[in-house]
């Protein structure tokens, strides 16, 4: 005969969460080290740190400091704060977080955690069980836990966030140096994205300038939207019969690209002058020279876009 699982209330084992369910798990803490896979030694209960007191510090193989919190109830944002502030308070390297209902949100949090921190944090769902007329017992599932995945997740989005960073520094610079020599692109704000742009006065026709970690370009990008590849094609071919005045006025040959299997074409010029990964004591220079060039761009172009009719 095989009996069922029925589910006890966690405060009809332990009555106190302190007092009873803490010190049991002290005495029990291998219980806890199968289901997250750690060493778990030299468990201590109710360290202080300040005015608080973590329910139990233990050490992992290496030695490290380990915190572990308990929580007889649903998960909340008070024991959230008290993890993190005794993990940087002992300068633990794990976190361990026993809760009877873990809230969707600090599942969420821990495993931001995980990702965005050199710390191992762990949410451990506990829940008091018998099976038959049995004694009850703990069963703790592992909610969230560290990986290596998580933690390479963390890094990809800490180098894209520096990323973005830097090009809205470099945007910012681009575009202050750019109103001393010309208005075009007054009313643009920098941000994060790999370009910016502004209208050449004519719908779908923009100028921008494209950067990348050691290059720049100035770009005349034509879209006009969904449904219109004839009209774009129309304006670049009408341009494109302007090419040896306009490349003359320019003082430099262009890159004439219809993008085939697209629908835009971009007349272009590619600068190898340094990027957004250049030190940010050489980027006025890569001002200097590209917002000159965009400078020309615009006189060589501007007068034979403002001729279009379509």
């Amino acid at each position: 005969m095989i009996d069922r699982i029925t589910r006890v209330h966690l405060r009809d084992i332990w009555k106190h969460e302190a007092y009873d369910f803490t010190t049991w798990l002290q005495e029990n803490i291998d219980i806890l080290k199968e289901v997250i896979g750690l060493e778990i030694i030299n468990p201590e209960i109710e360290q202080s740190t300040g005015s608080f007191n973590v329910d139990i510090t233990a050490e992992d193989a290496s030695g490290n400091i380990i915190v572990i919190e308990n929580q007889l109830e649903k998960s909340d944002h008070d024991h959230l704060g008290k993890i993190i502030t005794y993990l940087t308070s002992f300068e633990a390297k794990v976190a361990i977080w026993i809760v009877a209902e873990p809230r969707q949100e600090h599942i969420n949090a821990i495993s931001w955690l995980n990702e965005s921190t050199e710390a191992d944090f762990y949410l451990i769902k506990i829940e008091g069980i018998k099976i038959g007329e049995s004694d009850p017992a703990p069963l703790m599932t592992k909610i969230v836990g560290p990986s290596e995945e998580a933690k390479s997740i963390g890094k990809t989005k800490q180098a894209k966030s520096e990323r973005h960073k830097l090009r809205f520094r470099f945007w910012d610079g681009l575009l202050e140096h750019s109103k001393s020599r010309h208005n075009l692109f007054n009313s643009i704000s920098p941000s994060h994205y790999n370009w910016i742009g502004t209208s050449s006065g004519l719908r779908g026709v923009n100028y921008s300038y494209w950067i990348k970690k050691d290059s720049i370009s100035l770009k005349i990008y034509i879209d006009r939207g969904k449904e219109a590849d004839d009209e774009n094609l129309a304006i670049f071919n009408e341009l494109l019969t302007k090419k040896d005045q306009i490349e003359e006025i320019f003082g430099e040959s262009l890159d004439w690209e219809e993008l085939e299997g697209s629908r835009s074409c971009v007349i272009k010029k590619d600068y190898e002058v340094g990027g957004w990964q250049t030190p940010e004591e050489e980027w006025d220079t890569i001002y200097e020279k590209v917002v000159e060039s965009m400078v020309r761009l615009e006189k060589a172009t501007k007068p034979e876009i403002q001729k279009i009719r379509i």
